[in-house]
């Protein structure tokens, strides 16, 4: 699924970035049943770092969260800000293009929350997530409804099957279209 892409200005992210979104949008609730202690992780299109550096508080110093974007003002606001609450050493910042993650490791763990509409090449997208996630490995997808309607969706999530993933579950996130998916062999 091939599509125009647009990406969310780093200065509006300030709108929905900010500490009020802990009410809806707790890190701990949403991700806990998925990432613990010592697991490595990414944040794909971590914008400035809000759920990076609650990734970073649940895997602790024993892990590693990746926080990718494709822009470079974005992840510097992110490392400022993951300095001030002392998870600077746990999160690896990196620079992608639009059409490359930049990250080799495999991991435990993949996000991608707001931003699966705004790629270019959905198909290709689901493909990297998959090449970079270890087998059984967690892909949680969120979309904001505002944006994307429940049919492109679901076209999203027949794409990531087509690309070898399974549907694990449908967990309820404020705002968004949701889903957790698990890697298949």
């Amino acid at each position: 699924m091939t599509k125009e892409t647009h990406t969310c200005p780093w200065w509006l992210a300030y709108s929905f970035d900010n500490p009020f979104r802990k009410l809806i949008h707790n890190p701990d609730k949403l991700f806990s049943p998925y990432v613990g202690p010592g697991m490595t992780v990414a944040d794909i299109g971590c914008g400035m770092g809000y759920f990076s550096i609650g990734l970073a508080r649940i895997v602790g110093d024993s892990g590693k969260v990746y926080s990718i974007d494709i822009q470079q003002k974005m992840l510097d606001i992110l490392m400022k800000r993951s300095r001030q609450k002392n998870v600077d050493h746990l999160i690896k910042p990196r620079l992608a293009a639009t059409n490359h993650l930049n990250i080799d490791e495999k991991l435990d763990f993949v996000l991608a929350s707001w931003m699966v509409h705004e790629t270019g090449d959905v198909d290709h997208f689901f493909r990297q997530v998959h090449s970079i996630l270890k087998p059984d490995g967690i892909f949680y997808m969120t979309e904001p409804k505002m944006h994307v309607d429940h049919k492109q969706f679901e076209e999203e999530i027949k794409s990531a099957l087509e690309s070898s993933f399974t549907v694990a579950d449908n967990p309820s996130v404020t705002f968004s279209h949701s889903v957790v998916l698990r890697k298949s062999q």
